[in-house]
């Protein structure tokens, strides 16, 4: 019988090295991030299409979902057909299947380096997690169609075809890479609705099995406010910014509603981001220059210090999209952005701010007004909380103390602790030495007790004994009336036991 083989042992078998297809297929979640549904699949081909169309390529992208198969086809140019590269795999093929294969690498290239899909990996990623793939491309009056299983090549085909250009791509994904094959449909409608919005005249239809939405804009980013603002926008003129030159630009649209809260929809190359130093920059930009008017205005007072972002902030709506060739990443699904440069964005940002300040001065006394109130009520909340918390400090403070007589229990489970009211301090003495310290506690009082039935509640509330009482129990009260309030979550103990002598003190 041979030794079975060591798994913990480390050798020179310990190191792999895997093939691009066989990582992405051992981890997943590396490029697609959340794995829960197969929505970046989508998201990754539909990338493709959008950047054509923003490249001039194309008006109408179509997406329809039969169950758990999806198709994206666009009438952007098509790849070329039937070019072969040195390592035998033809350029459609490899856009498929070999990672980090891209034509938008280069800020001089076709795709001027702001594209959406700008890594190489896009494609590839829905190939390898997906069990089929079929890919149909014209170009040139020529066609070229291939199939994948498995993220593994297996046929072409190749002819003549003199419809309009464009590319198809059809791919099922495999449930063994996500807890949901399926797509998030409320998530794309989502994102179709404010990519058409992104990408004036582009058309985007959704076939949902059988059910077809249609998704164009005309206003662009003026849609997504009118959508968001409706019924509760406080101010009549919005801060509107179009920008752009070379390979940047940007589209910023900034109103005010009666929210109490910062809504705020950052794109870059028309995706959707969650944190970067452009949201970062945009945010303080909007406070400094705010600040900077009202203090112009005498708004705000000299001895008045400025009022913070949140204060400013409050019930702003901004939704902008940034074209930029010099974005940076922190993984595939392009959520987070590490690095871009902001200079030119913030200048004119600026610039175009305090041009519409100066224009819109009714407005921004609007702004201010909602702006000072939110202040105050900020500080009121702070106050009341700092409040709350030294009450509560004092509370635990004078249920530690107990005038020194309490003996508690150590045990944090507090229901299965139990506590002995004792007449007198001898007799605390002694039960103190015999009890379990775990669980028992024990709380002298003495003999002569306030006779509450007939003290006021003034009396009451000045006796150490009865108000140490009410707090070791985890008792609260009514300080006007002294009525006790029974919480069952802040009882302190799970049985209580008096301890007396059979005398009238014992009774009291």
């Amino acid at each position: 019988m041979g030794k079975e083989k060591d798994k913990s042992l480390y050798n020179e078998q310990s190191i792999q090295s895997l093939k691009p297809r066989e990582f992405t297929r051992l981890k997943p979640g590396v490029y697609c991030g959340d794995t829960t549904y197969s929505t970046q699949l989508l998201v990754e081909i539909l990338s493709n299409a959008i950047d054509e169309h923003r490249l001039g390529h194309g008006d109408i992208i179509s997406i329809k979902i039969n169950k758990d198969v999806v198709t994206v086809k666009d009438n952007g140019q098509g790849f070329l057909t039937n070019k072969f590269r040195d390592d035998g795999k033809t350029i459609f093929e490899a856009a498929f299947s070999v990672l980090n294969t891209s034509g938008k690498y280069d800020k001089d290239g076709v795709y001027k380096g702001s594209s959406l899909g700008a890594f190489g990996i896009g494609a590839k990623l829905t190939n390898y997690l997906s069990s089929y793939l079929i890919a149909r491309t014209v170009n040139n009056g020529k066609f070229e169609k291939i199939i994948f299983k498995d993220g593994i090549f297996e046929s072409r085909e190749i002819g003549d075809d003199n419809s309009p250009s464009g590319t198809v791509v059809e791919w099922k994904p495999d449930k063994q890479f996500f807890t949901n094959p399926e797509v998030e449909i409320k998530k794309i409608k989502e994102l179709l609705k404010t990519i058409t919005c992104l990408c004036v005249g582009l058309n985007i239809v959704l076939d949902d099995n059988g059910e077809v939405t249609e998704y164009k804009s005309t206003r662009g980013l003026i849609d997504l406010a009118d959508d968001f603002a409706k019924g509760k926008e406080v101010i009549d003129n919005r801060f509107i910014v179009n920008y752009k030159s070379d390979n940047v630009g940007i589209d910023l649209i900034m109103t005010y509603t009666s929210d109490y809260s910062l809504t705020l929809i950052p794109y870059v190359n028309t995706g959707l981001t969650k944190s970067g130093p452009h949201i970062a920059q945009i945010k303080t930009l909007f406070t400094r220059e705010f600040n900077k008017f009202f203090r112009e205005k005498k708004w705000l007072k000299e001895k008045d210090n400025n009022l913070t972002g949140d204060d400013i902030q409050e019930g702003m709506y901004v939704v902008f999209n940034i074209t930029s060739d010099t974005v940076e990443y922190d993984a595939q699904v392009k959520s987070t952005v590490t690095k871009l440069d902001m200079t030119t964005f913030g200048s004119v940002i600026s610039e175009q701010l305090a041009f519409w300040l100066n224009q819109n001065e009714k407005d921004i006394k609007t702004i201010v007004d909602k702006a000072l109130t939110a202040r105050k009520a900020r500080e009121a909340a702070r106050k009341a909380k700092e409040i709350a918390r030294t009450s509560q400090e004092k509370k635990k403070k004078s249920v530690l103390k107990f005038n020194s007589k309490l003996a508690d229990a150590t045990s944090k489970n507090r229901l299965e602790c139990e506590i002995a009211v004792v007449e007198g301090d001898s007799a605390g003495g002694n039960l103190k030495l015999m009890r379990n310290k775990v669980n028992q506690a024990i709380l002298p009082i003495r003999g002569k007790m306030l006779n509450t039935r007939k003290a006021k509640v003034a009396d009451i509330q000045k006796n150490a004994e009865i108000m140490t009482l009410i707090e070791a129990l985890g008792l609260d009260y009514d300080p006007q009336t002294l009525k006790l309030v029974y919480d069952k979550k802040k009882l302190r103990y799970g049985k209580i036991i008096i301890m007396a002598d059979g005398d009238i003190d014992g009774a009291h």
